[in-house]
Formats: structure tokens, C-alpha cells, sequence
């Protein structure tokens, strides 16, 4: 078999191996903040982190809702994406989650990637009762934390705080977590996969972004680079491109109009 051939199924195989790292990213995004508390005036680390673990025990959406997301892979060194996906994700409290895949196009391993992240974020959705005890939840089970100061994200003050895990976990991040100042909801993770799934991948680092859709609090996008061995780095994005709320979940209907941005409410 020559050099190129071996390349080639490598690439295949590694793809698929490296969407395993994009795994945590969903249940990251339903474990990691919630309804919150008011913040102190000036609390303690461990003031903090009681505040973060208060919030998630509500972290669950109470009302169903419809995500209309889209799904971008990046091949090393490509500044245009190999392959893109739309899906559809409905959810109905308090634990149903199921998929469709509306538009794809590009290379079939975006796909195929894709339907492997939402059959693992239904499964996900069904097996977890109590996000503040999942084991990709930021509480003091999981993380030790560190205390880095106070910062502005998107304009909403936050409490910058330090992430390291307590065990290798491929559903764990070395790295920070904006914590909202006033709630107490996380609303910003970025970091290095503790653990990753494969040696072919050297490093996955993550970057995770939180805010309210229509009163509910939800993941609105998720950056994922794996430096893959021997093919440099490939990248997953993905991004909410429409919330539509509880009449279109309960009618089944699905709506077809172009997607549009949703407004961002902090």
C-alpha cells in the first residue's frame, strides 16, 4: 500500500476517532449552569462554587423546544469548511431528545460525524437525572478551582475561575470558566480535553458558549480543534441557527422557512 493510500484511510478513520472528543461537548452544554442565585458581594472561591452547583440543579429546560443547528468541519490547514450539516433537534421535558438531519453537503464524514454526536446527545438526555451530579458537571466532585479574578464577557461581569479536573475524563476541561457574576450560570468554557479518546489525537481543545434562547438556558455554540498525529489540525463548529418554542415541538410539523439568527439575550 503506497504512502498516499495509507494517508487517505488514516484520514477516514482518524475523522471518525476524533469526534469522540466532541462528545462531552453536548452534555457540557446540559450540565454546566442553570437558573443561579444572587451573587455575593464579595464571596469567597467556595461562596462561588456553592453558587454554581445551586444553579444547576435547575438546569433542565421545564418547556419543550425546537434547535435548528448547523454543523461546520474544517480539514487542516482549510480556511473553508470540508463539509456542513443543518439538523434539527427537538427536545420534551422531561427527558425526551430525538434528531433530523435537514441539509448536508460536502464530504460525507461530516455526517457521519454529526449523527454519532446526536445519537450520544440523546442517549445522554434519556440516562442523565441530575445534571449537578453528572460527571461532566463543574462542581467540586469533578474540578478543583482556582480563583483568577474578575473579567467582562459580553458585556456581563464574570468571575474568571481556573479548571482542573480530578481524574483523566474525556468529559472533562483543563482550562477557565466565565462564571455570571450575579446568577452564578457558566456562561463561557475553554479548554483542553483532560483525556483524550484516542493516540492519535495529541490534544482537543474546547471552546463553549452559554445563553438564555427564549428563557432557556442552552449550549448556543461549541468550537472543537483536535490536533490529529501526522495530519495536523481539524476543527468542528457548531451554532444555533433558530430556537422555535413549544407550539412547533407539540405539532410535529416541521417548519421549512430559512433559518435565521436568534437574538443572543443575556
Amino acid at each position: 500500500m503506497d504512502l498516499g493510500t495509507t494517508r487517505g484511510l488514516l484520514k477516514i478513520g482518524l475523522l471518525n476517532t476524533f469526534l469522540c472528543a466532541f462528545l462531552c461537548s453536548g452534555a457540557l452544554g446540559q450540565q454546566s449552569s442553570g437558573s443561579g442565585t444572587p451573587s455575593l458581594a464579595s464571596p469567597s472561591l467556595q461562596s462561588i462554587i456553592e453558587g454554581m452547583e445551586r444553579a444547576q440543579s435547575d438546569v433542565r429546560p421545564q418547556v419543550a423546544y425546537q434547535l435548528i443547528r448547523e454543523y461546520r468541519l474544517f480539514g487542516a490547514k482549510s480556511s473553508s469548511s470540508d463539509s456542513e450539516v443543518v439538523a434539527e433537534v427537538d427536545f420534551r421535558p422531561p427527558s425526551s431528545k430525538h434528531y433530523n438531519i435537514q441539509t448536508r453537503s460536502g464530504s460525507s464524514r461530516g455526517e457521519q460525524i454529526v449523527r454519532r454526536i446526536l445519537d450520544h446527545e440523546v442517549e445522554a438526555a434519556t440516562v442523565t437525572k441530575s445534571p449537578e451530579t453528572h460527571t461532566s458537571a463543574v462542581n467540586a466532585e469533578n474540578y478543583d478551582f482556582t480563583y483568577l479574578g474578575e473579567t467582562v464577557l459580553d458585556n456581563q461581569p464574570c468571575y474568571l475561575l481556573g479548571l482542573k479536573p480530578k481524574r483523566k475524563d474525556k468529559d472533562l476541561i483543563s482550562g477557565q470558566a466565565w462564571v455570571d457574576k450575579h446568577s452564578f450560570l457558566v456562561r463561557h468554557i475553554e479548554g483542553e480535553v483532560a483525556k483524550t479518546p484516542s493516540w492519535w489525537l495529541k490534544t482537543v481543545r474546547v471552546k463553549l458558549a452559554f445563553a438564555y434562547l427564549e428563557g432557556t438556558w442552552l449550549q448556543t455554540n461549541m468550537e472543537a480543534v483536535a490536533d490529529v498525529r501526522f495530519l495536523g489540525p481539524h476543527t468542528l463548529t457548531s451554532r444555533v441557527l433558530d430556537y422555535r418554542g413549544t407550539d412547533v415541538v407539540a405539532s410535529r410539523i416541521p417548519v421549512r422557512s430559512g433559518p435565521h439568527f436568534v437574538e443572543l439575550k443575556h
